[in-house]
């Protein structure tokens, strides 16, 4: 099951995040030592990023209850593309047989097309499976990049694709 995370869904959120810093630490713009000193109220605001107006935040749920990905969604510039943020999968869930991350994916893709014609993300220079997952559907490197902000030497590669059509062999 895939749907947007509410302000009750706290401590879910809360475990999902510390599972995800724990597992690609360098693949979000926060540390595991910070989080784990956060408050309830911020966890709940983290929540509520499911229902905003200017975003959403998904998970996905597997049969037994188990919060096994996410991914969201941001409006930071309403002049540039939606910006793909905080994508995960378990390591038990994840591959292309599985499809957490593309049924998370093609979520945000149909909100996303709402209100732009286009996608884009940003991913560390690093993330080659992240990478290789993006390029198969369809996402490209623009050429920008932006110093990866807790190791600014490092560089987060910009990828964006047009969204008015699926590309082919995008799904199984």
């Amino acid at each position: 099951m895939i749907r947007p995370t509410t302000a009750d869904d706290w401590r879910d959120v809360r475990a999902l995040r510390l599972e995800m810093l724990r597992d690609t630490p360098k693949a979000y713009l926060e540390t595991l030592e910070h989080a784990l000193h956060l408050a309830e109220a911020e966890w709940r605001i983290r929540g509520e990023r499911g229902t905003s107006s200017s975003g959403t935040s998904l998970v996905a749920i597997d049969p037994a209850g188990r919060w096994v990905g996410t991914m969201g969604v941001w409006i930071r510039d309403p002049a540039a593309a939606p910006l793909l943020v905080g994508v995960y999968v378990a390591p038990s869930h994840r591959g292309r047989d599985a499809g957490v991350a593309d049924a998370l994916l093609d979520a945000i893709e149909q909100w996303a097309r709402r209100r732009s014609d286009s996608l884009r993300l940003l991913v560390h220079e690093k993330n080659d499976r992240a990478r290789a997952f993006y390029q198969r559907r369809g996402y490209g490197l623009t050429g920008r990049t932006e110093p990866y902000a807790l190791e600014p030497t490092e560089r987060e590669l910009e990828m964006m694709r047009e969204l008015g059509t699926a590309p082919a062999g995008a799904h199984r």
